[in-house]
């Protein structure tokens, strides 16, 4: 499918520009992201798709723009996640409701509906010319205790999102280099199945 986007995915059949051109770099231009843009992404996530409405999903947020706020979001990263997303524009974590508020049990779709929250914050983030890259590599723990997380919540990502860099100015190659493969993914006859289990579509 030709474009002009260097990382415009090579789809088997038609998809909107965003799912296309949406990626996760390894290499963020340090710059700030406007507030305006970053709410912008955060209402995308507000008006996810919800069971019942209750919508179980909340974000902690660390702009660039405050210093002392985006290391301590930094310092819950494992290493190898802090050489890279140290300069992403804004470092968010999402964090899962796990109790129903309408039964009080166990909600059993709250860590879907989160990742529904962040895709549709991505795909915005898209549209500004922005880039998010989601980390399962970051200490629970650690940010549990340093945002005083109550138990009821689930810290389950953390997200870098910010303006795409120069895969050449990458202070690690490594980080250049997977910034400059072609993206990949399986082909729909391994995981789209009918009749039975493992019989492609």
């Amino acid at each position: 499918m030709a474009t002009e986007h260097p990382k415009h995915a090579e789809t088997e059949f038609p998809v909107h520009r965003l799912i296309a051109t949406r990626w996760s770099p390894y290499v963020f231009d340090p710059q700030p992201i406007e507030t305006a843009q970053l709410r912008a992404c955060l209402e995308a996530a507000r008006w996810s798709p919800s069971s019942y409405n209750e919508q179980p999903w909340s974000f902690l947020v660390a702009s660039r723009t405050d210093p002392a706020c985006f290391e301590t979001m930094l310092g819950c990263l494992v290493e190898f996640n802090q050489n890279w997303a140290r300069n992403a524009g804004a470092l968010l974590v999402a964090v899962a409701a796990t109790t129903a508020e309408a039964t009080g049990k166990p909600h059993p779709s709250a860590y879907y509906e989160v990742g529904l929250a962040v895709a549709h914050l991505a795909f915005q983030a898209t549209e500004f010319g922005l880039a998010v890259h989601q980390m399962g590599g970051f200490d629970r723990q650690r940010t549990r205790a340093a945002y005083e997380i109550p138990e009821a919540f689930d810290p389950i990502t953390a997200i870098a999102i910010g303006h795409p860099g120069d895969p050449a100015s990458a202070v690690d190659a490594a980080f250049a280099a997977r910034d400059q493969a072609t993206r990949e993914r399986k082909p729909q006859d391994e995981f789209v199945f009918s009749g039975r289990w493992g019989k492609p579509w």
